[in-house]
C-alpha cells in the first residue's frame, strides 16, 4: 500500500476526472493521499474532498508563491486546522526562484504559517526553492521543530535533509527522482533512513517516468516508489510500507 502524501486534486485539470483518478489509486494500491492547500480562497474545495472522501485528507495554507492577497494570521489558520479532515498546516516556505525583489513578506507569511502550527498542534508542509538557508533560520527561529512537518518535493543537498532532519521533519521524494538527470536527488534518496521517508506526486505536475511530460496523478506515486526501491536494492513493498508508516504517523491518523 502507498500514499501520495502530495497533490492537488481540487485543481481543474484533476478535478474534473476525479472518479477516474481514485479508480486508478486503488488500481495501484495508493490507499490515501493528501490534497494539499495552496490559498484560503479555494480552500473550502480542498476540505471538500476530505470530507466526502475518507482516504483523502486536506491540509490549509497559502503557498508562497501567491502575491497581493490579504495576509492569513496564525490565529485564522490555526483555527481552520481543528478541523478533524485537516491534518497539516501548509503549504507554506519559500520561493526565490518565481519571485524576485523585496520578498519579506514571503518570509513574514512562513513565519505565521509556523505559528499557527503550533498554536494548533499539526504538523508542517514546506515548500523551498532557491532558499534553503533562510528557509531552515526561520524554521529554527520559530520553533518548528516543536512540531514537525514535511519537505515536500525534496530538491536540496543531503546537507539540508539533515538540517531538515535534525529539526523533527521528513523528506519527500517526488517524480523528480525519477528524471535521468537527477543525479544527486537520486544518492539522497539512497541515503535516506527509510524512516525519515515520504513519497508524493504533486500531481498534477512533474509527472515521473513514464509519464514525463503528461498530467501528473496520485497513482503515479507508484513509480516514484519503484525508482527508490531500485536505488536502494529493496523491494517496493518495503518502500510503501515505510512511507505509508511515516505518513499515518507525521500526521496523527489514525
Amino acid at each position: 500500500m502507498l500514499v501520495d502524501s502530495h497533490c492537488h486534486l481540487d485543481f481543474p485539470d484533476l478535478a474534473v476526472n476525479l472518479d477516474e483518478l481514485l479508480a486508478n489509486m486503488r488500481d495501484n494500491e495508493v490507499g490515501h493521499a493528501l490534497c494539499v492547500s495552496v490559498n484560503l480562497q479555494d480552500f473550502p474545495r480542498v476540505l471538500a474532498l476530505a470530507e466526502a472522501h475518507p482516504n483523502l485528507f486536506a491540509s490549509v495554507g497559502v503557498h508562497p508563491d501567491y502575491e497581493n492577497l490579504v495576509e492569513p494570521q496564525a490565529a485564522q489558520l490555526a483555527t481552520l486546522a481543528c478541523h478533524p479532515r485537516v491534518v497539516a498546516i501548509g503549504e507554506t516556505g519559500l520561493d526565490y526562484f518565481r519571485l524576485k525583489g523585496d520578498l519579506e513578506w514571503q518570509r513574514e507569511r512562513f513565519r505565521q504559517h509556523i505559528r499557527a502550527a503550533r498554536l494548533c498542534g499539526k504538523p508542517l508542509i514546506i515548500h523551498t526553492r532557491e532558499a534553503a538557508a533562510d528557509t531552515l533560520r526561520i524554521m529554527a527561529e520559530e520553533g518548528a521543530d516543536t512540531v514537525g512537518g514535511v519537505m515536500h518535493c525534496f530538491t536540496e543537498s543531503w546537507e539540508v535533509a539533515q538540517q531538515a532532519m535534525e529539526m523533527n521533519f521528513y523528506i519527500s521524494f517526488s517524480g523528480i527522482v525519477t528524471f535521468k538527470k537527477a543525479t544527486n536527488l537520486k544518492d539522497i534518496a539512497k541515503r535516506m533512513p527509510l524512516e525519515r521517508m515520504l513519497v508524493e506526486t504533486d500531481s498534477p505536475y512533474l509527472a515521473p517516468v513514464p509519464h514525463r511530460g503528461k498530467i501528473n496523478q496520485p497513482a503515479f506515486v507508484r513509480h516514484v516508489a519503484e525508482e527508490i526501491a531500485a536505488l536502494r536494492g529493496i523491494s517496493v513493498n518495503e518502500v510503501g510500507a515505510a512511507t505509508t508508516r511515516n505518513f499515518f504517523k507525521l500526521f496523527k491518523v489514525a
